[in-house]
């Protein structure tokens, strides 16, 4: 029992610096808003410090996930549905719908990255809509290069050349529903 307390401490270092990295902040960034010195977060990130309820508790609150998940807890009598991810393309995926085939949708995370990518545009079958939560989107469609910032969205044809990437280098989150046989999305006012 000792030894899967420890192993399950041990792998809390790993996963905060790849929640860190994931939404994109820095060590001072995460500093300012959870209270705890940059020391000691490279520290906890590194193993060099056992984590605790003081340091958990305001990275929980930053990162917006449940304590659970920092500390790898096992999902015993939970009646919740919870969504794996999936990670392509340097992008993270979560499926918010889980039927076969007609509209799917997802929230897509993109990454912070020191140069935004360049764009590589692809083409496939069906219909995107997209609703940027935060950040700002590099949306390339055809000869188009448009930035989408929070609160915007924008709707298109995937048989067109498109590319989806961070604008400025920051963590882009959005919502994505996606048609494979060309649905689209209603809006209606």
């Amino acid at each position: 029992m000792a030894e899967e307390i420890e192993d399950a401490l041990a792998a809390v270092g790993p996963r905060l610096r790849a929640l860190r990295k994931q939404r994109g902040f820095t060590l001072a960034e995460l500093a300012v808003t959870t209270g705890i010195s940059e020391s000691t977060l490279s520290r906890l990130e590194s193993g060099g410090r056992r984590p605790n309820l003081e340091l958990l508790l305001p990275l929980a609150r930053s990162y917006g996930v449940p304590l659970d998940d920092l500390v790898g807890a096992p999902r015993t009598g939970d009646p919740r549905i919870h969504l794996k991810p999936i990670h392509r393309y340097g992008m993270t995926f979560v499926p918010l719908t889980r039927r076969a085939g007609g509209l799917q949708a997802f929230k897509m995370l993109i990454p912070a990255a020191a140069e935004p990518a360049e764009p590589t545009p692809q083409t496939h079958g069906g219909y995107e809509w997209v609703y940027v939560l935060d950040g700002r989107l590099r949306l390339v469609l055809g000869d188009r290069d448009l930035v989408l910032p929070a609160g915007e969205a924008a709707e298109f044809d995937t048989a067109l050349p498109h590319f989806l990437g961070t604008a400025d280098g920051r963590a882009v989150e959005l919502l994505v529903l996606f048609g494979p046989q060309g649905e689209r999305a209603h809006v209606r006012v």
